[in-house]
């Protein structure tokens, strides 16, 4: 099976505070990778590193089979922020040309929306129940309804690997049910290989098939049958969090 992320004894320090010690995992095409642990033990900052925002101190990350340091196909990747609140709050743009971009890293020279490129747009604003937000400002939305057009701007280019850190947190009930169901229809019926940041621990068996676990090193990467059934991994987070996670509570 083909490696799509690939990490090797990697090694993160911010200053003199360690970040991330010796982390090694690899992810399969089609895999669906919960990435987990509390908060400071290095989960956003890997995704970083994987999406070559930041670099190691030592060890080495490989996307598609290319070392990140040299990685070009950036539009085969899809990535949500856990903080969109990020971007400039009057940026002047309108819902539709906020998920547009996501089609622009795919295009040459010149880089232009066509009719066809439109309507693929329209269907990603239609799934996320936003399309008559489509004229709207960003600015003027509410941070629930920016976050679905920016999940909208992830998905709009069909990546092979989409990386989204905490993408319900302001979403309702309702809108996080579809979305969950528009990322396992993603994962099964077109082989998205996907990773998904949460705290929400008892959520990730619900849908990943592996479990990736952070303290700052690798507690635990394997698939969630693997976990549920480990004695160590009981003895690691106590029984009634595997549990939680395995839902056999």
């Amino acid at each position: 099976m083909e490696n799509i992320v690939e990490v090797k004894n990697l090694n993160f320090n911010y200053g003199v505070a360690e970040v991330l010690k010796d982390v090694t995992f690899s992810i399969e095409k089609g895999d669906y990778v919960g990435l987990g642990g509390h908060n400071g033990s290095g989960k956003t900052t890997l995704v970083k590193i994987i999406l070559g925002v930041l670099s190691s101190n030592s060890g080495d990350v490989f996307v598609f089979g290319q070392n990140v340091n040299k990685f070009k196909k950036w539009h085969k990747i899809g990535y949500l922020p856990q903080n969109i609140s990020l971007f400039n709050p009057i940026f002047p743009a309108t819902v539709y040309e906020v998920v547009s971009l996501g089609l622009i890293s795919r295009k040459k020279f010149p880089r232009k929306i066509t009719k066809e490129d439109e309507k693929i747009v329209d269907d990603a604003l239609e799934e996320l129940e936003i399309f008559n937000l489509k004229d709207r400002l960003i600015s003027d939305l509410s941070g629930g309804q920016q976050q679905r057009v920016f999940l909208a701007k992830a998905l709009v280019n069909e990546p092979e690997l989409l990386i989204l850190d905490e993408p319900s947190n302001t979403l309702d009930a309702r809108t996080r049910n579809k979305f969950f169901n528009l990322l396992n229809d993603l994962n099964k019926k077109k082989g998205t290989t996907i990773i998904l940041i949460t705290h929400d621990i008892g959520h990730i068996g619900e849908h990943a098939n592996k479990l990736l676990y952070l303290e700052k090193s690798v507690v635990f990467y394997g698939k969630l049958s693997e976990f549920c059934d480990s004695e160590k991994m009981e003895g690691i987070f106590g029984h009634e969090s595997q549990h939680l996670i395995c839902h056999q509570h």
